[in-house]
Order: C-alpha cells, then sequence, then structure tokens
C-alpha cells in the first residue's frame, strides 16, 4: 500500500500549465546548432533507408529472370552498398553530436537544481528528507541524462521514418498502402494502454526508490545509536519492507515491457500476413510484380522498428519522464528564500549590529506561535544572553535574526531598518553564527575555516586560528593547517571542531556574532580555553549568546528570559537574581 504520507516522493503535477516534453525539448534551445545538424543528419540516415528496398524491388522485378540485361545490376548494387555506408557513417557522427549535446544539457540542469536547492528555505529541508532530495540530484537527472543522449531525438528520428515509409508506400501501390495501414489502430491502441500502465508504475517505482535512498541516508547518520540499542533487525526488517516493495513495481515493469514487445511483434506479423494474403491473387495473375510485394514487406517491417525501438526504449522513456516531473516540480517550488537580488545593498563596515524585535510573532505550522508578542533591544556592540528551558523559543530568534524564516507579525530591525529591506546575501555576511553541533565538510584544516573565500588568505586563516586559541592544537597535527578533515569532522573531538568553529567566525570578521549553545558539549579545560576566546572575539561586535550554563553568560550586558514564547524577565546576572523569578530557580538549581 502507497504512503500517503510522501512529500515530494510523490508527484502530481498540474498538467494544463505543466507540459513535462515541452519543458524537456525547450532545453535544446542552448544547442539548437548541434540540434539542426543531428536532424539534417537524421534526414540522411533515414532516407539512405528508404532507398535500400526500392533499389531491391527494381533488382528482383527488372533483372532477375532475365527480363533485362544483366549490365546494369552491379551499378544498383554498388549502389545499395553506397546508401549502407552513408546511412552507417552518418549515424556514426549523429551518436556523438547526440550525446556531447544531452550531456551540455545535463550539466546545465545539474548546475540549475543544485542553485535551486542551495536558495530553498530552511521550512522546505525541515519537510523533506536528505535521501528523497539525494534522489532527486543524483538518480532522476542521471534518468533524464539516458532520455536526453538520444531517445528523444530518436523519437524525432523514428516519426520521420515512419512518415517517409507511408509516402514510400504511398507512391508505391496506393491500394497496397491503405490495406498496410489498417492495423495502425491496433497499435495505437496496444501503446496507448501500455504507456498508462507503464507511467504509473514508473511513477510509484522512482517514489519507493526515494524513500529507500531515504531511508539509507538516515540509517547511515544514525548507526551508532542503531548499534547501542542493538536495533539492526527492527531496521533491517523496515528496509526488507520498502525493498520488497520496490522489487515488486521493477518486476511490474519488467513484465509490461516483456507484453508489449511479443504484442508488437505479433501485430507486424499480421500486417504482413495481411499483405500477403492480398497480394497473393494479383502475383499469380501477373497483375502485380512480385518485387512490389516485397518491398512493402520490408517496409512494413521498416514501420515497426521505429515501434520496437520504443518499446526497447521504453523504459527508458518512461524513467525519463517521471523523473523530468519530479525535477520540474523540484525547480518549481516556491517554498525558496527572498530573493537575494532585492532590498538595500551595504557593506558589513555600514551595518554596526544593533538588533530589535517589535512585537513578533512566530510559527512554524499555522497558528501554533512558537514567539508570542516578542520584543526586546540589543544595542550595537553589547553581548545579550537569552535562557529558558528547552523548546521555549531561544534558538528560533537566532533563525528569524538571519531570516532563515519569515515572522507572521511584527518586525525585526537591524541598525532601525526591517531586515526585509536588506538584501539577503548581505545580511546573513553579516552575522556568523557558532552551533553546538559544529559540520566541518570534507577536505583540510584551513578550507574549513575559510569556506574556501578566495577573500581570507592563509594568514588570515592563522591569524584567527590563534586569536581563538585554536593554533595550539593545529600545530600538533602532521600536516598543520592542511591536515585533511574527515566528513563531519569525525577524526577531531568536540572542542577542536567547535575552536575551528570560533575561528571560522573571527576569519569572517562578521559585526554580529551568534552563538547557539557553543559551550554545551565542551568539557571544562577547553570550556576554559573558548570562554577566553569569547571575551577577545566578542569585543567591539554585537554578540547573542545562548546558553544553558548560566556560568558563561554572567557578565553578559543584557540576559533575556524567555519562556513559553514569552519574555518573562531581563536585565542583568545580578539583577535577576534579586528579582527571585525563572533566572533565579535555573541559578539555583545549576549551582545547587
Amino acid at each position: 500500500m502507497k504512503n500517503k504520507n510522501l512529500r515530494f516522493e510523490e508527484v502530481k503535477l498540474d498538467k494544463s500549465k505543466r507540459n513535462i516534453w515541452f519543458r524537456m525539448v525547450a532545453y535544446f534551445r542552448t544547442a539548437l546548432p548541434l540540434l539542426i545538424l543531428a536532424m539534417f543528419l537524421a534526414l540522411v540516415i533515414i532516407l539512405a533507408d528508404l532507398i535500400n528496398p526500392y533499389i531491391t524491388k527494381i533488382i528482383i522485378d527488372d533483372y532477375i529472370g532475365g527480363k533485362n540485361p544483366l549490365v546494369n545490376i552491379y551499378f544498383l548494387g554498388g549502389l545499395y552498398l553506397l546508401c549502407s555506408i552513408t546511412g552507417a557513417a552518418t549515424q556514426y557522427f549523429q551518436v556523438n553530436i547526440l550525446n556531447y549535446m544531452g550531456q551540455t544539457i545535463i550539466h546545465k540542469i545539474r548546475l540549475q537544481v543544485f542553485s535551486h536547492v542551495q536558495n530553498m528555505s530552511l521550512k522546505f529541508f525541515d519537510k523533506n528528507s536528505t535521501g528523497s532530495l539525494l534522489t532527486r540530484i543524483t538518480n532522476d537527472i542521471e534518468a533524464i541524462s539516458e532520455l536526453y543522449s538520444g531517445v528523444i531525438i530518436d523519437l524525432f528520428k523514428d516519426v520521420f521514418m515512419i512518415a517517409g515509409i507511408v509516402i514510400a508506400m504511398l507512391l508505391l501501390n496506393w491500394r497496397i498502402a491503405l490495406v498496410s495501414f489498417c492495423i495502425i489502430p491496433l497499435i495505437v491502441f496496444a501503446t496507448v494502454l501500455f504507456n498508462k500502465k507503464a507511467k504509473e508504475n514508473f511513477r510509484w517505482a522512482r517514489s519507493l526508490i526515494a524513500r529507500i535512498n531515504a531511508f539509507f541516508a538516515e540509517n547511515i547518520s544514525g548507526m551508532k545509536l542503531v548499534q547501542i540499542f542493538n536495533k539492526q533487525k527492527e531496521k533491517f526488517g523496515e528496509y526488507k519492507k520498502i525493498n520488497d516493495e520496490y522489487n515488486k513495481a521493477t518486476v511490474t515493469g519488467v513484465r509490461l515491457n516483456a507484453i508489449f514487445r511479443p504484442a508488437n511483434e505479433f501485430i507486424n506479423s499480421l500486417a504482413i500476413s495481411i499483405l500477403i494474403w492480398f497480394c497473393a491473387g494479383d502475383i499469380i495473375r501477373g497483375t502485380l510484380d512480385f518485387g512490389v510485394l516485397y518491398a512493402f514487406i520490408t517496409y512494413s517491417r521498416r514501420f515497426f522498428h521505429p515501434i520496437n525501438d520504443l518499446a526497447d526504449k521504453f523504459a527508458t522513456i518512461q524513467s525519463g519522464r517521471v523523473s523530468a516531473e519530479r525535477i520540474f516540480e523540484l525547480l518549481d517550488n516556491c517554498e525558496h528564500s527572498e530573493s537575494s537580488d532585492s532590498g538595500k545593498s551595504l557593506a558589513k563596515a555600514e551595518i554596526k549590529g544593533g538588533i530589535e524585535f517589535r512585537n513578533v510573532w512566530f510559527a512554524y505550522n499555522g497558528e501554533e506561535y512558537i514567539l508570542k508578542d516578542v520584543s526586546f533591544k540589543i544595542n550595537a556592540g553589547e553581548t545579550a544572553a537569552f535562557v529558558g528551558a528547552t523548546g521555549s523559543g531561544k534558538s528560533t530568534i537566532i533563525n528569524l535574526m538571519g531570516r532563515f524564516y519569515d515572522i507572521q507579525k511584527g518586525e525585526i530591525l537591524l541598525d532601525g531598518v526591517n531586515i526585509k529591506e536588506y538584501r539577503l546575501d548581505e545580511l546573513r555576511k553579516s552575522i556568523a553564527v557558532v552551533m553546538q553541533d559544529v559540520f566541518l565538510f570534507a577536505g583540510d584544516i584551513k578550507s574549513n575555516i575559510r569556506l574556501n573565500n578566495s577573500d581570507i588568505s592563509d594568514a588570515q586563516v592563522e591569524e584567527a586560528a590563534k586569536y581563538v586559541n585554536a593554533d595550539y592544537f593545529i600545530r600538533d597535527l602532521n600536516q598543520k593547517y592542511n591536515e585533511p578533515v574527515m566528513e563531519r569532522g569525525a577524526t577531531l573531538s568536540a572542542g577542536q571542531r567547535q575552536l575551528l568553529s570560533f575561528a571560522r567566525a573571527v576569519a569572517f570578521n562578521p559585526p554580529l556574532l551568534v552563538l547557539d549553545e557553543a559551550t554545551a558539549s565542551i568539557d571544562t579545560e577547553n570550556e576554559e580555553i573558548i570562554q577566553e576566546s569569547l571575551k577577545k572575539i566578542s569585543k567591539d561586535r554585537t554578540t547573542v549568546i545562548i546558553a544553558h550554563r548560566l556560568s558563561t553568560i554572567k557578565n553578559a550586558d543584557i540576559i533575556i528570559v524567555i519562556h513559553q514564547g514569552v519574555i518573562t524577565e531581563s536585565g542583568k546576572h545580578e539583577e535577576l537574581l534579586q528579582n527571585g523569578g525563572i533566572y533565579r530557580k535555573l541559578y539555583e538549581i545549576q549551582f545547587a
């Protein structure tokens, strides 16, 4: 039974708004000269294929049996060979052109999809699994690649071939041609029926492979937890269930293809049988040449070649079409961040870092408000701290500062200007966020500090590392700043990863620094080092700290207590202790 909770895995498109084939063909505009050349070569191949049966007809009717001298038969044989060589050579060049053109288009689609995904809002990633998105970017684009590398142009070629055969048959003998065409409704019926069944099956198969990839991505990331709780058997059972469904879908596709091809061959044989039955009497009476019947049988078989090609490539065609639907649905998704090209363009030096929330209401879903009428002001250069229970809305406030989500009510101001009026890229360049779960990319130490920003030199990288006391452990590494970093920084300790994240923040030198539980998982020794680093990097810049360890925020200029999405109290450390409110209770619990 299909999972009704699938989001991106199941695709339902409004066909009145999205013509898949039209959009796919539209990509050929970027390679129009090559497309025209490929179409011309296709016509040459078709012409060569259509001439040969007629040459054979002339040889049979005019030369075999001694009707005419055999002198010209050598010329006709040479012409037949020339047409065959021309068709083969032309096809060689056409295949190369098609593959080059197809890969050029796929290269563009890959860039377009990745760029689009990069600009999607965090809300989009909250709702869609990594595995599902990876399926779109890898498997689906690869399926489209197979389609572009020959199938689409082959479809055009097949249409021209069918049209050419129809014209040739009508010119040769229109009565026999009409008899041959009587089986066309049967072909159309079989093709339409197969197309409907196969398309539904391929769409479901694609949704299942997305679920398999999502399951893999999730379980590989959480393998340590699976093994700790000894849940390998249960997880294997979950995977087997999805895999069995996928196997069923693929077997159904194979069976459909196995039915269509023999059915097509039967219709072809039926057409030839009708031709023989219709022409036999005329041949016996001498009113019809045998060569004409031979030519019609040859044309009839070649008429079915494009349809047989369709059967052979139907898996590719349907897989590519469904994948194209999924890719275009991703590209059409409107859950993207606001355009970074709109709004005020300000350099970081012009932003001082004053933050103000005015009556802000925010909910991730509907009206389930996480923040309720929140108002506070942090002056430029101040250090502010947010404290409160888990789920009170502290991290949400940070997400709203960088405009990763847009609020439903109220205003958020940066230096007195609504953040919606800033260019998004300029706004986010002005804010550096250091999180509890530090993400490091595969590469080396220095690339993780500068994040491949060529404007940050090696000297600046080292200076930033020294400034936050990260240099002491980097110097002990075998390759120093060129030391390889494994995926997610698996070979480094939590404290080392955190120091690198501080160095990253310093290297980018933002006017606004945000620390989201940055010291929560750090041991006492590393915490002292980080606290010393914090004093340095928070100097002369606005610093926002979220911390459960109240010892780390004693010296903040303002401490804001948030409870269930509402600010309950604010002030300095000593003031809040004297008030005897939530902050004092939290402090007493921690230092009891």
